[in-house]
C-alpha cells in the first residue's frame, strides 16, 4: 500500500458542516493523507473518512442525508503518491 495525498475541494459544502468538528477537514481545500492500493481507493478513503466523522458525532436521520447531499459537492482535485 502506498501513501496518497489526496486535495479536497469542500467549498460548496463547508458551509453546511459548520456545526461539526471536523479536524483535519475543516478548511475549503484540505489536504488528506490516506493509505490506499490505487488513486481510486484513496479518493474513495478520504471522503468515507469524512461521512464517518460526522457520522460519529450525529447518527440521525438529518446527518445521514446530509452526507448523502453533500457527496455530490465534494470534489477530489487529485491524488498524487506522497
Amino acid at each position: 500500500m502506498k501513501i496518497y495525498k489526496v486535495y479536497l475541494d469542500l467549498s460548496l459544502v463547508i458551509s453546511r458542516l459548520k456545526k461539526y468538528r471536523l479536524y483535519e477537514y475543516n478548511y475549503n481545500a484540505p489536504i488528506i493523507f490516506v493509505e490506499a492500493d490505487d488513486p481510486d481507493g484513496a479518493c474513495f478513503k478520504a471522503t468515507h473518512q469524512l461521512f464517518k466523522l460526522i457520522l460519529s458525532q450525529d447518527d440521525s436521520a438529518e446527518a445521514r442525508l446530509l452526507c448523502k447531499e453533500i457527496k455530490k459537492d465534494i470534489r477530489v482535485k487529485s491524488a498524487a503518491v506522497k
